[in-house]
């Protein structure tokens, strides 16, 4: 028996109990809900089960200004000012802990050094680039009065783990339309999604389908659309022009970063499978230029890896995504040129989440060398394609190279997610 009481400094509220031996596995949770946690022998408590606790501090349903609110409070100001961006008229929900940090790591063969944006700790449910993504979708979602989020992915995907977070944080349904049939017993991200409250529709689709895959979330958003859900439905890994707005931000981000580290990027590289990373940093590459900063140092190459075939063949048209990006941004007299857009295509391997030897070395050279931990399907794949590039001399001695962490944690620990 564990006996607690605890006191929200906020409001004052006490809340007295004991629970029974077990359950103490949940006392993190109130750590993180009441700030001050105090054991006290004397009190005669009366018995109260924790999830009586949690009924007494959930969020209601929709009331996801509340959240952001709070959530905005912690906002650093890098974050905050997006150094000198103007996104006052982007709808955006607070959902990812930014700025991330960019941290040095070792030389890259050539000798070229390499830093490493830690996009795998965005915070959202077990972390992640699509957070920056999600936050303006998300934005969007809301002020368009969504009661309910849609999207789709292949079994294991990333995103639409970070959906069914999001739509947690929000109060909000999700729906996620995933590749494949329904296992016996969920693992990985299809795990988490469900601990998120997410409901799963599986197709039996293919992974690499990704026509079918759509077609089946727009039945699902239309059915939903019938029920009175008002879904907000968010194509495969959330790449429209609203969701690439998070990584104008990034670009941003990752440029001030730089220059309080005394260092000018050669190249800031990342992993592409539907576009709108890549669109994203692109629109912010252009719209670096156009400000006219650090006109001294040239501007980092901005090479995307291609892990899908879509992408590899021009689906979608990166240049033309930025475009619409920047449209957004109320900024469509920036312009975004072809030779803009750098895509090496060279370690998809046979398909899309089918793991290759390169990426699987290149997962392990992470981990051994940075404590870093990838997955086959995108990150492994991305970094497989720094290393090369690396090896052939695409830089040398003195340059300094940034990758995009993107994350994918939670899919190591589902089948076949470790080499």
């Amino acid at each position: 028996m564990v006996r607690i009481l605890a006191e929200d400094h906020h409001t004052g509220v006490r809340v007295r109990g004991e629970v029974q031996r077990g359950e103490h596995l949940l006392m993190g949770w109130v750590h993180r809900v009441l700030p001050s946690l105090v054991g006290h022998e004397g009190l005669q408590l009366r018995p109260v089960r924790l999830v009586e606790l949690i009924a007494q501090h959930r969020v209601p349903v929709g009331d996801h200004r509340t959240v952001l609110a709070r959530r905005a409070a912690y906002d650093h100001p890098v974050a905050r000012s997006s150094n000198e961006l103007d996104l006052t008229d982007v709808p955006r929900s607070r959902l990812a802990t930014l700025p991330t940090a960019l941290e040095p790591g070792p030389a890259l063969p050539g000798g070229a050094s390499l830093w490493v944006k830690r996009d795998d700790l965005t915070g959202l449910g077990a972390g992640g680039n699509k957070a920056r993504k999600l936050e303006f979708l998300c934005g969007d979602a809301m002020a368009a009065g969504a009661r309910s989020l849609v999207t789709v992915g292949a079994a294991q995907s990333n995103h639409c783990r970070m959906t069914a977070a999001a739509g947690a944080v929000l109060g909000v349904e999700v729906h996620l339309v995933l590749s494949g049939d329904r296992p016996d017993h969920v693992t990985g991200n299809q795990l988490l999604s469900t601990m998120f409250g997410a409901h799963l529709h599986f197709t039996g689709a293919h992974h690499s389908h990704w026509g079918e895959l759509e077609i089946a979330r727009e039945a699902l958003a239309d059915q939903l659309t019938a029920e009175g859900l008002a879904p907000y439905s968010i194509p495969i890994g959330g790449s429209t022009a609203v969701g690439a707005v998070g990584y104008v931000v990034a670009f941003h981000e990752i440029m001030a970063q730089c220059s309080a580290a005394g260092i000018a990027p050669a190249a800031i590289v990342h992993t592409s499978s539907s576009g709108g990373t890549h669109a994203g940093l692109v629109a912010g590459r252009a719209l670096w230029r156009a400000a006219g900063h650090d006109a001294s140092a040239p501007l980092p190459e901005v090479l995307a890896v291609g892990v899908a075939k879509g992408v590899n063949i021009g689906m979608p048209d990166v240049a033309d995504l930025a475009r619409d990006t920047l449209a957004v941004l109320g900024r469509a007299d920036v312009e975004v040129d072809a030779a803009d857009v750098v895509l090496d295509t060279r370690w998809m391997g046979d398909d899309y989440a089918v793991p290759t030897d390169a990426g699987d070395a290149a997962i392990d050279w992470a981990a051994r060398h940075g404590g870093w931990v990838l997955d086959r399907t995108y990150s492994g794949k991305g970094l497989a394609g720094l290393l090369g590039n690396a090896t052939d001399g695409r830089w040398t001695h003195g340059q300094h190279v940034v990758f995009i962490h993107t994350g994918g944690l939670p899919a190591v620990f589902a089948p076949g997610g470790r080499p």
